[in-house]
């Protein structure tokens, strides 16, 4: 009989030791899956927080900014590629409350220099805006159109400010050399004893040496002194962090 129970024991010893094993294994791989889930939560970043775009400061296309130059320009001396800087000249709030204070700093570019020609043609520049700095140095890339400048007479679409023209002066310059001509003339033929005809072949003489001064001398060139007010259109919306204004979000 005890022979009979000694055999069956050790017939079932396998059995208990694979069940121990299945056992200790299934921990260890719950062990591990519980781990490698608490791995993969903690290695998430959390997202960095944006402000939602109804939270933004938004300065809308089309805004009008007056602007003043900081130092003079002209198609004399400035040339492509020159800097230009500028101040707004007046702030500009938007729901009561100023977005853009004066004094705000605008940078822009001389793009094409062309002087007045000879006879014809007027002086021209061309600007194109950069930026906007406020002054607690927050700073904005954006695109803007020229609107006006000082009353002179200005290409929107192409940013180009162009000079009077010296046709009143051309015959000004004419007329006075005829007149000079003139009376030499009369006093040459009064001294021939042909007064008369002196003073008309004098006036022709004057006139066409006149002409000659008009033909070899350029026409104005375009002058904006410092303090010369420009105004500026957007062309595209800027937006702000109300925190960048100083403005609780």
């Amino acid at each position: 009989m005890r022979a009979h129970l000694s055999h069956v024991v050790l017939a079932l010893l396998p059995l208990g030791w694979l069940a121990a094993a299945d056992t200790i294994t299934g921990k260890s791989e719950t062990r591990r899956g519980a781990e490698s889930d608490v791995t993969q939560v903690g290695s998430a970043p959390a997202p960095p927080t944006q402000p939602s775009a109804a939270a933004q400061v938004v300065v809308k296309a089309g805004t009008k900014v007056p602007l003043s130059l900081v130092s003079s320009l002209n198609t004399r001396r400035s040339a492509q590629g020159d800097r230009v800087y500028l101040e707004t000249a007046f702030p500009i709030a938007l729901n009561g409350k100023i977005v853009i204070p004066k004094g705000s700093y605008v940078a822009g570019t001389v793009t094409e220099v062309r002087r007045a020609g000879k006879m014809k043609g007027k002086a021209e520049l061309y600007l194109r805006f950069d930026s906007l700095t406020l002054p607690n140095g927050v700073t904005r890339d954006f695109r803007s159109r020229l609107d006006s400048a000082g009353g002179n007479e200005v290409d929107r679409e192409e940013g180009k400010i162009v000079g009077d023209s010296d046709k009143g002066g051309d015959a000004r310059t004419v007329g006075e050399t005829a007149t000079v001509g003139a009376s030499v003339g009369s006093i040459a033929g009064s001294i021939a004893g042909h007064g008369g005809m002196g003073t008309g072949i004098g006036a022709i003489g004057g006139a066409v040496a006149g002409l000659a001064v008009v033909l070899v001398t350029r026409g104005p060139d375009l002058i904006l002194p410092k303090g010369t007010t420009l105004e500026m259109v957007l062309d595209r919306e800027l937006r702000y962090d109300p925190r960048e204004l100083g403005m609780q979000p």
